[in-house]
């Protein structure tokens, strides 16, 4: 009956936290506009083939540089390509590209942290040595050079920016696991035989996915800025990819004459970056108690 009533108080708990976080999510009017970018963002990447009938891809010279109007939203580029469609199609690889970089180098970098606050010793101080060493480096450069020696491609970009972002989740996971591992249920399960992995897995890891989280949501305006900017410089997705650096890139090279080119697609970063930001403070202050204001 007393394991009842418990069970019982703690659903309630976590409901009565849910309903707090949503409150203090629908109180801060820059995170609902945030979410409800990325949201417009992400159903326009998905359902992209029912919003425009035109091919990301096909070319169609008799209509190279259109200006803006009902036939083209966006105008079209140099060989006649709809650029609404392109950037469209270049959300779903951004989207996709920044979440997957952010979420691998996340769940790697929480892992390593994780075992290296835990077990601390010389393998911790040698690891974090070269996490040192990484994030000395500017975060640009070294994910230009990194991807400029694998070679220019998309996959190579987003490999080389989660290169450079696991350091910052392997330092807040080891901060965190220092403070964990200290408390009396670790050493109780420790005290009972529970294997290390286990520990990490069941104690360590979830107890320090917080601040792990809030860096997530905040480095993804950060990575999408990153794929565009390499993009921009060479690096990334090759044309005829419908890909935002790649376009402003080539669309540069018209900006005094054909304004729309670069000018759309470099909007698309710039909100696509600015709604994950507005997002990860809003769960920064929402999550994060020493940061509320």
């Amino acid at each position: 009956m007393k394991l009842e009533i418990e069970s019982g108080e703690t659903a309630n708990r976590k409901v009565k936290n849910k309903s707090v976080i949503l409150y203090k999510i629908k109180k801060n009017p820059m995170t609902i506009l945030g979410f409800s970018i990325i949201v417009v963002m992400a159903l326009l990447a998905v359902f992209a083939p029912y919003v425009t009938s035109y091919d990301p891809t096909q070319m169609n010279i008799l209509e190279r540089f259109q200006e803006p109007g009902a036939k083209h939203l966006f105008g079209t580029d140099e060989v006649g390509r709809d650029i609404f469609t392109r950037v469209i199609y270049g959300t779903r690889i951004s989207l996709t590209t920044g979440i997957s970089v952010v979420v691998a180098a996340g769940i790697i970098g929480a892992f390593i942290g994780s075992v290296c606050g835990y077990f601390g010793g010389y393998v911790d101080q040698i690891v974090m040595r070269i996490m040192d060493m990484v994030l000395a480096f500017p975060t640009l450069i070294l994910a230009m050079v990194l991807a400029a020696t694998l070679g220019s491609s998309l996959f190579n970009v987003m490999f080389a920016i989660a290169i450079v972002k696991i350091p910052v989740y392997v330092r807040l996971a080891r901060g965190e696991a220092l403070v964990v591992k200290n408390n009396l249920y670790v050493k109780a399960a420790s005290t009972f035989g529970l294997s290390n992995i286990y520990i990490i897995f069941r104690h360590i890891i979830p107890n320090s996915i917080t601040p792990i989280i809030i860096q997530l949501t905040l480095d993804l305006g950060d990575t999408i800025l990153l794929v565009a900017t390499l993009g921009f410089l060479g690096l990334g997705a090759k044309p005829p990819t419908p890909e935002w650096g790649t376009m402003i890139s080539t669309g540069f090279k018209y900006m005094l004459e054909q304004w729309w080119y670069p000018t759309f697609p470099g909007i698309a970063v710039f909100l696509a970056s600015t709604g994950f930001n507005l997002i990860g403070d809003g769960l920064r202050d929402v999550l994060d108690p020493k940061s509320s204001r």
